[in-house]
């Protein structure tokens, strides 16, 4: 594994792709979201919690549930775009690692221990929103995500008597290029890093 992918294979995961707020009228299939899935779920969390639970909304009903949650520049690309995804973690995640992580008891790690479970499911669950994202674009979709909404009101909606918190939505999709914008810049490596 210690080699490195080729340039084209870096350009759509990163050099080229892209936020998209439109998108084609093209549906997305199942079997792609299944893809992308099997991808994010292959990378690397603390004892192999996977905290991260996806709602996927694919109907106009079910995406009208969301709405009232978004912020008012959110709601149009939501309405429009062939998916939209709730991110979120399972606060309970550790319930599951006597089977995900059995070489050790990785589970008292977390019971009775509320403050240091909930962060350790937020930080994994973000962790895994990352590759997620970068799954989308590698079996060839593309995502808009969205941090403007109203977290509790999405996990009264989708989540009432879950131990589910919303993290974030993602909108998915094949990318209408023509509605981009140029590219924001980006931190050179001597602005976001500090070498020891």
């Amino acid at each position: 594994m210690s080699h490195e992918i080729d340039q084209v294979g870096q350009d759509i995961l990163f050099y080229q792709g892209r936020t998209y707020g439109r998108f084609l009228d093209k549906p997305v299939a199942e079997e792609t979201l299944c893809k992308a899935w099997d991808l994010a779920r292959m990378g690397p969390t603390a004892a192999n919690g996977q905290p991260l639970r996806i709602v996927f909304l694919r109907s106009a009903k079910s995406r009208e549930r969301l709405l009232t949650a978004l912020a008012p520049n959110n709601v149009e690309k939501t309405i429009a775009a062939p998916v939209t995804a709730i991110l979120a973690y399972d606060l309970d995640f550790f319930e599951r690692l006597p089977v995900l992580y059995p070489h050790a008891d990785a589970r008292s790690w977390y019971v009775g221990n509320p403050a240091v479970a909930d962060e350790t499911a937020f930080r994994n669950g973000s962790l895994q929103a990352g590759y997620f994202l970068l799954a989308l674009r590698a079996v060839g979709l593309d995502a808009g995500p969205m941090s403007g909404f109203d977290n509790a009101k999405v996990d009264h909606e989708f989540f009432e008597g879950t131990r589910l918190r919303s993290n974030l939505l993602v909108n998915i999709g094949y990318g209408d290029v023509a509605a981009l914008h140029p590219r924001g810049p980006r931190l050179s490596f001597e602005e976001g890093c500090t070498l020891l």
